[in-house]
């Protein structure tokens, strides 16, 4: 009987040190340095179980054995389940190291960048062709609607959610600033406090120029004098929706619109485009001058003038300009 009890005894310590010892391999295996050469983005689809994630990352390099992570992700992972989503796994991690990451939830995390003064058109045309969001967008904002800047987002994320993000953003910047509007404004709604931002937006480029130009429009508005901008008429034409790639012609500045600004005296009915916040601040806090025209100057800027005998003086360096400037062709 007692040489039976010692014979249980050896075998149990026996089987124990080779418990022991497989575990010791195992947890060695799991946070050893994995086979990834570099960094490597995954992207782990919604409703994906352990054991098809394991397999994934083994395509994918990460880990060498799907089967060190099945276990570690069943046993010591049972608290914080694996999540969907893309995700960049950093060279030589171990398989530890990549369960982790998957449990974190910290996606890679994308961005958009829309320019500012596109069309509602051109802005959703862009977040249709930006890979990694999902979905149609159910309704076209109108025109002004959207704040153009960088917007982040993860991998399987809505367009129709970055939509209403950019309306948000455009309707709490408008609160603020109009909150801030100085005394005096021209304005007397905030649509058209949008509409004028997004003319200053067309017009020019530069940062420089921007309350400058505002302050030419508001002027005009003033004494009752058509704006004669020409990225009205461009919108007239295009509605918008289709990009102009030629030179305005004297027909095109009869267009009846509304939105004509040649033919029409006030603000056009609408934005024409979606302007950015400094166009609006600019907008709102419009250079004091007595500038009533303007035209570009040949060096991405414009020059500025009170009369009109001033201006045709700048039109007709900026024609000379056009004539002498070297073919492209």
């Amino acid at each position: 009987m007692g040489r039976m009890l010692r014979l249980f005894a050896v075998l149990f310590i026996l089987s124990s040190i080779a418990i022991a010892g497989i575990g010791i391999f195992l947890y060695a295996r799991f946070v050893v340095p994995g086979p990834l050469a570099g960094d490597a983005v995954v992207i782990v689809a919604r409703g994906s179980g352990i054991d098809s994630i394991a397999q994934l990352l083994v395509s994918a390099g990460v880990i060498e054995n799907n089967v060190i992570f099945r276990l570690g992700a069943r046993t010591l992972g049972r608290e914080r389940p694996l999540q969907a989503g893309e995700y960049e796994f950093p060279r030589g991690v171990s398989v530890r190291g990549a369960m982790e990451i998957l449990q974190s939830g910290k996606t890679v995390v994308r961005r958009v960048t829309i320019p500012e003064g596109l069309t509602t058109v051109e802005i959703l045309d862009r977040l249709a062709k930006t890979e990694g969001l999902m979905g149609v967008i159910a309704q076209a904002p109108a025109d002004g609607e959207l704040l153009p800047e960088t917007y982040h987002f993860s991998y399987g994320d809505s367009r129709n959610d970055i939509v209403r993000r950019m309306q948000t953003a455009m309707r709490e910047t408008l609160d603020d600033l109009w909150k801030r509007r100085p005394a005096g404004s021209p304005y007397d709604s905030i649509g058209k406090l949008v509409t004028m931002a997004s003319i200053v937006e067309k017009e020019t480029g530069r940062a420089d120029e921007r309350a400058r130009v505002a302050g030419v429009f508001v002027n005009r508005l003033k004494i009752g004098m058509r704006l004669q901008s020409d990225p009205t008429v461009v919108y007239a034409l295009t509605e918008g929706k289709t990009l102009y790639e030629r030179a305005l012609t004297r027909a095109d500045l009869e267009t009846a619109s509304p939105y004509n600004t040649y033919v029409n005296a006030g603000l056009p009915p609408g934005p024409i485009a979606n302007p950015g916040r400094a166009s609006l601040e600019a907008a709102l806090n419009p250079a004091e001058s007595s500038d009533l025209y303007f035209v570009a100057d040949g060096t991405g800027g414009h020059s500025f003038a009170r009369t009109l005998a001033a201006h045709n003086q700048n039109v007709a360096r900026w024609r000379a300009f056009l004539k002498n400037r070297p073919s492209t062709e």
